[in-house]
């Protein structure tokens, strides 16, 4: 059984179990209990009635959420000898072609997020061994196999993200820290339930939202009130 600290469990004494919260409700209680030394994230886990072992319910997208923490991302881009000048002029941090390949491949990880044009995918699919267990294998639905290489570093030096289901169902995604206003956080949440609804599956059928729990880094999940997220308003 996980042992969990003493802070942990007087937030979870804090929290009644049998209650749906509304998002003011969470959000207070979160900023409330913490007190690690650090800026939590706000995370929000979501179980939407999909099974993604089948290919007309599996959900992947990408989002850029108007409130973002402004945390310096690195950019890697793999792509063609004649085109690495071109890749550092628009901003990638770190950029190579067969040797990028190689370095990644015996464990070079000092970037964030990976781009690769198409002509190097062959050569670079030997990195899912690598890169697939750490989510940062690109692929073409979430934009980083790419020939537009200019806006894919801009949108995501902005701080785009990726969401996708895990085998349960679930999206696991960062909306905000802890030091956002209330405010921003339920603006960034909003901006997701959007993006989420808009690429809904074309193989789901049923009720599409199940649950949505918010948490801390170091705290426990809060159940959530959907009809609150639906009725969310920001000032």
């Amino acid at each position: 059984m996980a042992q969990h600290s003493r802070r942990f469990l007087q937030i979870l004494y804090n929290i009644d179990k049998s209650l749906l919260y509304n998002l003011d409700e969470a959000l207070v209680l979160l900023k409330k209990y913490s007190s690690v030394k650090f800026i939590e994230t706000v995370e929000a886990h979501i179980s939407l009635n999909l099974d993604p072992k089948y290919a007309n319910q599996q959900l992947r997208a990408t989002i850029i959420l108007p409130k973002s923490s402004k945390k310096l991302i690195r950019v890697a881009v793999i792509t063609q000898e004649d085109k690495i000048f071109q890749a550092k002029l628009f901003g990638a941090d770190v950029v190579g072609s067969k040797n990028l390949i190689e370095e990644i491949f015996k464990g070079r990880l000092d970037f964030d997020q990976l781009i690769i044009t198409p002509d190097m995918m062959l050569l670079a699919a030997k990195l899912s061994r690598v890169l697939g267990p750490k989510n940062l294998m690109p692929s073409p639905k979430s934009g980083t196999v790419t020939n537009e290489i200019k806006n894919a570093i801009s949108e995501f030096k902005l701080g785009r993200l990726e969401y996708k289901l895990d085998r349960n169902g679930i999206l696991h995604v960062p909306i905000g820290k802890l030091n956002f206003s209330i405010n921003d956080i339920k603006l960034n949440l909003t901006f997701l339930q959007k993006s989420i609804d808009r690429n809904k599956p074309i193989g789901s059928k049923k009720k599409y939202w199940k649950s949505l729990y918010l948490s801390s880094t170091m705290g426990p999940g809060i159940l959530i009130n959907l009809n609150s997220l639906k009725s969310s308003k920001t000032r």
